[in-house]
């Protein structure tokens, strides 16, 4: 079994590879950056959480699903409807509109 400091050297390694190896530690180029950047962004959501509060949040959740209902109207949400419609517990709504021939019209719902 490897000792901690033989499995921290590994995940140094891979970090300096460009691999995450903590989560929340996306873009640092070593083990110890990945560590700082994940520990900054968590106190960093910790303190906008304190700022925002329950309400805030909320009202920015309202704001995000105004602008998305803006977005792709009410044929959008159909068209999103339908394909999860479709969907079960074995295959996606797309892998069945596919199997099924079901046109699903994916760009009145897709924003790019």
């Amino acid at each position: 079994m490897a000792s901690g400091q033989q499995q921290r050297s590994e995940l140094d390694a891979r970090a300096r590879q460009g691999e995450t190896v903590v989560p929340g530690g996306t873009g640092g180029k070593s083990l110890e950056a990945q560590e700082h950047l994940a520990e900054g962004r968590s106190r960093g959501g910790q303190t906008r959480k304190e700022q925002l509060g329950t309400e805030g949040y909320q009202e920015l959740g309202q704001k995000g699903g105004q602008t998305r209902k803006e977005q792709i109207g009410r044929e959008g949400y159909q068209e999103m409807g339908r394909k999860g419609g479709l969907s079960t517990t074995e295959k996606s709504g797309g892998e069945r509109a596919a199997e099924e021939g079901v046109d699903i019209d994916e760009s009145k719902f897709s924003t790019s």
